[in-house]
């Protein structure tokens, strides 16, 4: 372990945990501190590859934002997107009823004017 500059900390756990931590300090042979420590680091350690993605993954969102800060290139493929290929739904009216249909659903039917 490291030598690092310590500083205080107030952690509430639960009665079980504490119970199972100074159980485990008895058996070890080592403060409840140095355990909870190499813990934390141990977490910290296994945390970063996903710290690390997410840094990425930002990196990549800012540069795209700097290239095309109002979106007007990714709009322009999004539509082209869409024109690109026949819409078989597109501009068609469809309307599937329930059989039965509860008192929320006819409520709303109703104040859509489609009773």
């Amino acid at each position: 372990m490291t030598s690092m500059a310590r500083v205080a900390f107030t952690l509430r756990i639960g009665t079980e945990e504490r119970d199972a931590l100074e159980t485990l300090s008895k058996v070890e042979g080592r403060p409840v501190n140095q355990l909870l420590n190499e813990a934390i680091q141990g977490y910290l350690r296994r945390q970063r590859p996903k710290e690390q993605s997410l840094e990425k993954s930002l990196a990549r969102l800012r540069a795209y934002r700097e290239k095309d800060p109002e979106f007007k290139q990714a709009i322009s493929e999004f539509v082209e997107a869409e024109v690109r290929h026949e819409d078989p739904l597109e501009g068609e009216w469809t309307e599937l009823q329930s059989a039965t249909q509860g008192p929320v659903q006819s409520k709303i039917r109703e104040l859509l004017g489609a009773s």
